[in-house]
């Protein structure tokens, strides 16, 4: 069972097909009303959608691991860095651009520099602030390892896909991302943490 389908503590929860409430709301007596349960083919998208994400990942990591002995979130860093001008990105960019907090950030950081791919250097204009810089040998951990991380993207997504549905893809990802990221002040985003 996942969470999107937890039942309700109540004696008699309502099965994860039922959606009879369109929010949850407080009654005059203060309890919420019944949750927005998934219907049955919301919870097969739903559990489909966690099974592919869950396995594209790990399919990811273990190529790159073979590959470049890295996980799939350094090689994104790198790849980041790559395309950055100079090759170089202020910490709190490459945070928001890899979508992950500052802490994991720093740890993934500190493990590059270990390698030699990566190194900080202080920002001139605040003192506070620090830069990653990819380095030549990170450079060359990229461009040898590049080809075989996107055999394994084409050979895992999109050699399975249409064009139609990879354009498809393509839109619904992008709905959810632009919805997760509110851009009112205090949102609770990854790299403000």
């Amino acid at each position: 069972m996942n969470t999107a389908s937890a039942p309700a503590p109540a004696p008699a929860p309502a099965p994860a097909s039922t959606s009879t409430s369109t929010s949850a709301t407080a009654s005059a007596s203060g309890t919420a009303e019944e949750p927005r349960w998934l219907t049955e083919d919301e919870q097969h998208t739903w559990r489909f959608y966690m099974h592919a994400v869950t396995l594209l990942e790990d399919h990811l990591d273990r190529q790159l691991q073979r590959d470049a002995g890295m996980p799939h979130i350094y090689y994104g860093l790198l790849v980041q860095l790559a395309e950055a001008p100079r090759r170089r990105l202020r910490m709190t960019e490459l945070a928001i651009s890899a979508k992950i907090t500052r802490s994991r950030l720093s740890h993934a950081i500190a493990r590059l520099e270990k390698s030699g791919w990566v190194r900080r250097e202080d920002c001139p204009s605040d003192k506070r602030g620090q830069f990653a810089v990819l380095t030549d040998e990170g450079y060359e951990v990229l461009r040898k390892t590049a080809p075989g991380h996107v055999a394994a993207v084409r050979q895992a997504l999109f050699d399975r896909l249409s064009p139609e549905q990879q354009k498809s893809l393509g839109e619904i990802m992008q709905i959810i991302s632009e919805g997760l990221q509110p851009k009112e002040a205090g949102a609770d985003l990854p790299w403000l943490r």
